[in-house]
């Protein structure tokens, strides 16, 4: 990893693709309107790491924001990194490539920097996102194996346009399986990580095999307990005149995460950029005093996307 001065510019080495923006911003936006919007802001505040999927359905959004910023001349391709992925339900290896392309069909660029399998559930293969039966119970689909889709998503980097690949909402444990077997590594791994759910074991893994661990929910998903209210972080913050927002981001980078953050509004995205590096004392006190652990999205045991909230 190498850190400049700015912290907000840091990119991190991979085994596949040279490497990757760590400030990185999600585009799971409901509103098409608002995500080309956001999307904007988000390039005029600096980022150049934004992350989409087939699943937020505004993939033709952001490729709309795209293309306006490299008609006026404020982006230039080889500056973006762009990454998206592959639904649940298009996990059988003939629905890979098609998947693929409609991605680039509708983001309007030639080539995708990684290409991230979704989840590693895959679902009943069709047009219909989130296929339930008659009780609501999600239909998966066991017609096809992990490692079948990852060796299609391998078939897309042979082909080219497809720089590198990755996964997401995965665990250790199942990493380990395809990192076993795979003829092109993962280049980026995205999951759920922040302060409570700092995933050392899986950073350590990912650091052995030149892989980048993304993380998402960054600042906790604005839920309860609230991770930007933690008092280590808040009193971390008052000392630098920072806010904990950059505070928690800051510690992403530093510890050799990439980061996604999201937000509509334009003095956020600003905010959530404008990150700098913190005191070694600051790393060691959010390592040793933290010690709330929760995970807020239940993903990694359903396949099935979503934050929830926690009772009682």
């Amino acid at each position: 990893m190498s850190t400049s001065d700015a912290l907000r510019d840091t990119r991190i080495s991979t085994h596949a693709s040279g490497t990757i923006p760590a400030v990185g911003f999600g585009t799971l936006i409901p509103d098409p309107l608002v995500t080309k919007q956001a999307t904007k802001a988000a390039l005029e505040a600096g980022f150049r790491h934004l992350d989409c999927a087939e699943r937020y359905r505004n993939e033709a959004a952001v490729g709309d924001a795209l293309q306006e910023a490299f008609k006026a001349g404020t982006l230039r391709r080889q500056d973006l990194f762009a990454t998206t992925k592959l639904w649940n339900t298009n996990h059988r290896p003939e629905r890979v490539k098609p998947a693929f392309d409609a991605s680039r069909r509708r983001l309007q660029l030639d080539d995708i920097d990684c290409y991230i399998i979704h989840t590693p559930f895959a679902f009943r293969p069709g047009d219909e996102q989130d296929p339930r039966d008659e009780r609501g119970q999600v239909i998966y689909d066991s017609g096809v194996t992990l490692v079948e889709t990852w060796q299609a998503m391998e078939r897309l980097v042979d082909e080219g346009h497809c720089k590198s690949i990755g996964l997401s909402d995965i665990t250790l444990e199942k990493l380990r399986e395809i990192v076993a077997v795979a003829r092109i590594r993962p280049a980026m791994v995205q999951v759920e990580s922040h302060p409570y759910l700092p995933e050392w074991d899986l950073l350590d893994f990912c650091r052995e095999h030149g892989i980048v661990l993304q993380a998402f929910a960054a600042l906790g998903h604005a839920m309860e307990p609230n991770l930007l209210a933690d008092p280590v972080i808040t009193a971390i913050a008052q000392r630098l005149h920072k806010t904990p927002a950059q505070i928690a981001l800051a510690w992403a980078v530093q510890r050799g995460t990439a980061f996604l953050t999201t937000s509509t509004n334009p003095r956020r995205i600003q905010e959530n950029f404008d990150i700098s590096a913190l005191p070694e004392e600051a790393m060691r006190e959010m390592r040793e005093k933290i010690t709330t652990s929760v995970r807020f999205n239940t993903v990694v045991k359903t396949g099935v996307p979503g934050f929830i909230p926690r009772v009682g």
